[in-house]
């Protein structure tokens, strides 16, 4: 990987890093308590009870992301970023591309 591609990857993870932070800000802010008076009805309420659960898996993932998304911030610099962490192989630039925290390859991912 040359100098520029590792630079545009950083640059990636960083925006990504932003954008999932501000996520998560979104995510908390809806996953909340319930209020047994903000709903009209008992359906309402099971309704918001319900989107209140899917936020907060929405939630943790992205808290999980973040995590990742730093680690391979953290690690952009050193000798083994992009490269697969189970066979040593370079990962392809595509697929650094799309998931810029990955440190499996294609084939290491599949086979765990």
């Amino acid at each position: 990987m040359n100098q520029a591609d590792r630079r545009a990857l950083q640059e990636l993870l960083a925006a990504e890093k932003v954008r999932v932070q501000e996520n998560i800000i979104s995510l908390r802010a809806s996953s909340g308590p319930v209020a047994p008076d903000d709903a009209i009805g008992r359906l309402s309420r099971l309704d918001a009870l319900s989107a209140r659960n899917l936020n907060g898996a929405k939630l943790q993932d992205a808290r999980s992301r973040l995590v990742q998304l730093e680690r391979a911030l953290a690690a952009s610099d050193g000798p083994e970023f992009g490269f697969c962490r189970e066979c040593g192989e370079p990962i392809p630039l595509a697929r650094l591309r799309l998931l810029p925290e990955t440190c499996l390859c294609v084939i290491c991912a599949a086979e765990s």
